[in-house]
């Protein structure tokens, strides 16, 4: 590596860690501070950052990633659900503000082929930095975020043959006709079949084989592989990379490695979106914004006042409430990486004006640095034109506020939130006591609030955090991990802030009991231990020992620390079986659209179908119904909290979504 570029390296590490910090701090989207960075340090400011084809390469990728981790999320039966709101709404939007956007070009003396494509350009909004915001907020599931998400996605689509107008229109129209627009669907198809074909019946058996590997460095690798290669084969037939990946993640949504697959992708898709937002920034030029600042300030507020009129005027006709289409339009009204694309096709060839085309190209860009501050509060901004008052905050605010007044009241803090601390959870919240849980992975976070389970994102061990879900007024701590070097960091963090509170700690084994005991802990439950003492109570129950000497019996194998216990042969090949088996029970919610086709059913009929699932829960607007009965009916918006096995789960989702 040579000092030049190296040079070049830690000046972008050490301004992103800066103004990304800053950002924070002061309560903005971490989006904003890439775009700023991006804004100073590209070439048309100080220049100390090129805009090679490598970072754009780099960039393009991050996009790639973020896709497929949506698509995750996002499954085939859910897509048929949304159908009307993709092909219906998003093809809606892009006629209305395209063709507005061209007669107003047209006006200014353009002509119509290239106004067409340019009012294209004007309709495309940021798909990297609407989702990666709505995500972060909590939003994405929302009526809002689900329209705006089916727009984006009808807008990857109809990418593809406005690149193909604008390249045969910037070559002089010599390689545009119609053949060669037949040959691209086809071809577009082909890869799609072929994209579908290798998640339904190649993906599954491949990572059923890298899995029971147990390399964690080869299924990562498995997984960068699969991404980038369906990410590949849409691009070689003039389709988006972002659209391979996201049906690739689509159909790996349909298996039980979903949480992991999207495990190993998270770092390196956080840090390419990174890249991508700064290389936005870097198309800024701070020179046009100084000379020609009322055009361009003038042009970006009539573009999205414009786009947010008529996508709300869109929206309206799809959804019942003025206020939530009002949402989904601010939330589109930026411009996108796709509209900046296709100008930046346009302008070279002279077909449109460069007096208009760089103050516009300016104003696109300008409106995505602006994007997440609209998103953000896109709630504020809507209730403030309306003229409503409603609740305050976002709903991810107002879940933080409800578990901040939790923490003031008695209640048992949970750490960890995994498949113990689940259990756990149901049996206090069924006999009437308050929790609440600390856990570090988002998307277990993100699917336990859709259920209404409290749950706040932050590390156990910090003792900061510790008080700020109210140590000092609970009742009991219970530690659920099962890796006890963990659980000893999060004791002795406890017994510093508070040494009589009750501390329980679960374990595998009896690995790391007596640091424990050390530490303060009140009682530690071995898992193994326990499962053979509740076996050995079972069987002396049949052998009709007397209850109160089984009871004995077993409190002095307790009392004795499992010492009778610990006398076992391990097989050289045994294996224990982890979260990630094939086999293990597992909770999943799930959000109605519109279109889902047990919107108006009942549980009973959902079961009739097939769905060997148990239903736990039924959140509806922010009321939890348990264990609800066979005889409830399911609405639209409706999250439903289903229990089993991943395939039951895959099965039972396929036939809420889709019938």
């Amino acid at each position: 590596m040579s000092a030049h570029l190296l040079t070049q390296v830690l000046v972008l590490l050490c301004a992103s860690v800066l103004v990304v910090a800053v950002a924070r701090r002061l309560g903005l989207p971490p989006i904003l501070g890439y775009l700023v960075v991006g804004l100073l340090l590209g070439p048309l400011a100080f220049g100390l950052l090129p805009a090679g084809p490598a970072t754009r390469a780099l960039a393009e990728i991050g996009v790639v990633f973020l896709l497929f981790t949506l698509g995750l999320d996002f499954s085939w039966p859910r897509m048929l659900a949304m159908r009307r709101e993709v092909f219906g709404l998003g093809l809606g939007q892009l006629l209305v503000v395209g063709l507005a956007g061209a007669a107003v070009l047209h006006f200014l003396h353009v002509a119509w082929a290239p106004a067409l494509v340019a009012g294209g350009a004007v309709a495309m909004s940021s798909t990297a930095i609407v989702l990666q915001q709505l995500t972060e907020q909590a939003e994405l599931n929302r009526t809002h975020g689900r329209l705006a998400f089916a727009v984006l996605l009808f807008q990857d689509l109809a990418v593809v043959p406005l690149l193909a107008l604008a390249t045969a229109m910037a070559t002089g129209g010599g390689a545009f006709s119609g053949a060669s627009m037949v040959r691209l669907a086809v071809e577009g198809l082909l890869a799609l079949v072929v994209v579908l074909a290798i998640g339904r019946w190649l993906l599954r058996p491949l990572f059923y084989e890298i899995a029971h590997s147990r390399l964690r460095e080869l299924f990562t690798l498995t997984v960068l592989l699969v991404v980038l290669s369906c990410a590949w084969i849409t691009q070689q037939v003039g389709l988006s990379m972002a659209l391979g990946a996201f049906l690739a993640g689509m159909m790996l949504a349909e298996s039980e490695y979903r949480h992991q697959v999207e495990s190993a992708v998270r770092p390196f898709r956080e840090l390419l979106l990174g890249l991508f937002f700064i290389s936005v920034g870097m198309l800024l030029d701070p020179r046009l914004l100084y000379r020609q600042f009322l055009l361009v300030t003038a042009l970006v507020a009539l573009l999205v006042l414009a786009k947010s009129l008529l996508v709300t005027l869109v929206t309206r006709l799809y959804v019942g409430s003025i206020f939530k289409a009002l949402r989904a339009s601010l939330v589109l009204a930026g411009g996108g990486e796709f509209g900046v694309a296709l100008l930046t096709i346009l302008v070279p060839s002279g077909l449109l004006d460069g007096r208009l085309s760089q103050p516009l190209l300016a104003a696109m860009v300008l409106s995505m640095v602006l994007s997440p501050l609209l998103i953000r509060y896109n709630r504020r901004i809507a209730r403030l034109v309306l003229g409503e008052k409603g609740p305050p905050g976002s709903a991810l605010e107002r879940e933080d506020a409800a578990a901040n007044a939790l923490a003031r009241r008695e209640h048992v803090v949970l750490c960890g939130f995994g498949r113990v601390g689940q259990n756990i959870a149901r049996v206090l919240e069924s006999l009437g006591f308050e929790y609440l849980a600390v856990d570090l992975d988002p998307a277990r976070i993100r699917l336990a609030r859709h259920a209404g389970d409290n749950v706040v994102f932050g590390d156990s061990s910090d003792e900061e955090l510790l008080r700020q879900v109210g140590l000092d007024t609970a009742s009991a701590v219970i530690i659920t991990f099962a890796d006890p070097a963990v659980s000893l960091g999060i004791a002795r963090s406890v017994r510093r802030l508070r040494a009589n509170v009750p501390l329980l700690v679960r374990t595998a084994d009896d690995v790391g009991l007596a640091e424990l005991m050390a530490a303060g802990v009140t009682e530690v439950v071995p898992e193994t231990f326990e499962a053979s003492l509740m076996l050995v109570a079972q069987v002396l129950m049949l052998l009709h020992v007397p209850v109160d000497k089984v009871l004995r019996t077993v409190g002095d194998i307790r009392a004795s620390r499992y010492s009778t216990l610990r006398h076992i042969f391990r097989h050289d090949g045994a294996r224990v079986i982890d979260e990630t088996h094939a086999f293990r029970e597992e909770l999943r919610s799930i959000v109605l659209p519109p279109g889902a086709w047990s919107v108006g059913r009942r549980i009973e009929e959902v079961h009739a179908r097939g769905a060997d699932v148990s239903f736990t829960a039924v959140r509806r607007q922010g009321i939890t119904g348990r264990q609800p009965e066979g005889g409830t009916e399911l609405r639209e918006g409706d999250i439903v909290v289903i229990y089993g096995t991943p395939e039951a789960l895959e099965h039972a989702e396929a036939v809420l979504l889709a019938g």
